[in-house]
């Protein structure tokens, strides 16, 4: 008993030092923007309720950063999932040219993300390469970032960042899945399908899940490269939540700048316990398999 509680005192010691710097550095800091978003002033303001959530769920713009990122996240995160297990699934077979398939997916990895957005500024440009094409083509040229097509260039932009890295996830996942389980579904006659859907979604499922949150967090973060793509003031269906915060920022209207961040910590919160839920269904089943 002494020898346990010795090692307890212990751990509790070394474990201050990340304590003390997730309280500094994360709590307050998240406590302060809290009491912000329910104040009327950043010093010495009165406490004002959700009147500066109404303001901010009445607010134009905010409504429409917030049906654009919804969009985005729902449509980029599915699709880069779903891209990236087809992809790994493809290269855990004996193809020729794996090795230099597997290189060009983790390009990305390497490459600034200025240099990218130049060449996607190139190709998505009025006069870019794209429209050159259709113009060959017999086909009008089309305005992509200052049109309905723009979410279609940063999905792209989006895929070809993230597409490597999460295919490597699943790869080392897949490689991971016990060879007697599947080698005794090929005796019993199961076929390529049935085992996919059977036998490896199930191993895998909390590796779909790491991915699903890694791409929505990324996909959240697209601020930069949007950015740097369409300036602050973007087409309309390029304004993004991150839009809206940074020039909510600029503008010091701190108050609305804290409650949208609260929303969206509130959102990210539940989206995420949604996908634990499932995944945890998901585990349960397994354990029955």
């Amino acid at each position: 008993m002494k020898r346990r509680s010795s090692v307890r005192i212990k751990s509790a010691l070394f474990l201050q030092p990340s304590l003390l710097g997730t309280l500094v550095l994360f709590v307050l800091p998240f406590g302060v923007v809290a009491a912000y978003s329910v104040a009327s002033g950043s010093r010495g303001g009165r406490f004002v309720g959700l009147e500066n959530y109404q303001a901010l769920l009445e607010n134009t713009a905010f409504r429409l950063a917030a049906r654009n990122t919804a969009l985005l996240c729902g449509t980029a995160v599915p699709l880069v999932v779903v891209l990236s297990l087809l992809a790994a699934m493809l290269l855990s077979e004996e193809i020729p040219a794996r090795s230099g398939l597997r290189a060009a997916l983790l390009s990305p990895l390497f490459v600034p993300v200025a240099s990218v957005v130049m060449v996607f500024r190139i190709l998505f440009h009025q006069n870019g390469a794209l429209n050159d094409l259709l113009v060959k083509l017999g086909a009008d040229p089309v305005n992509w970032l200052q049109s309905g097509w723009s979410p279609v260039a940063v999905e792209l932009l989006f895929l070809w960042k993230n597409l490597g890295y999460n295919t490597v996830l699943f790869m080392a996942a897949l490689a991971a899945v016990p060879r007697d389980v599947l080698e005794m579904s090929c005796l019993e006659g199961a076929g390529r399908f049935r085992r996919f859907f059977s036998i490896k979604l199930y191993y895998i499922s909390p590796t779909v899940l790491f991915v699903t949150v890694l791409s929505l967090i990324s996909a959240m973060k697209l601020f930069r490269e949007v950015y740097l793509l369409a300036g602050a003031y973007p087409y309309a269906s390029l304004y993004l939540l991150q839009h809206f915060m940074n020039n909510t920022f600029e503008s010091m209207d701190y108050q609305k700048l804290c409650a949208a961040a609260i929303l969206l910590a509130i959102c990210m919160t539940a989206v995420m316990g949604l996908l634990f839920l499932i995944e945890r269904h998901l585990g349960k089943d397994l354990e029955n398999v």
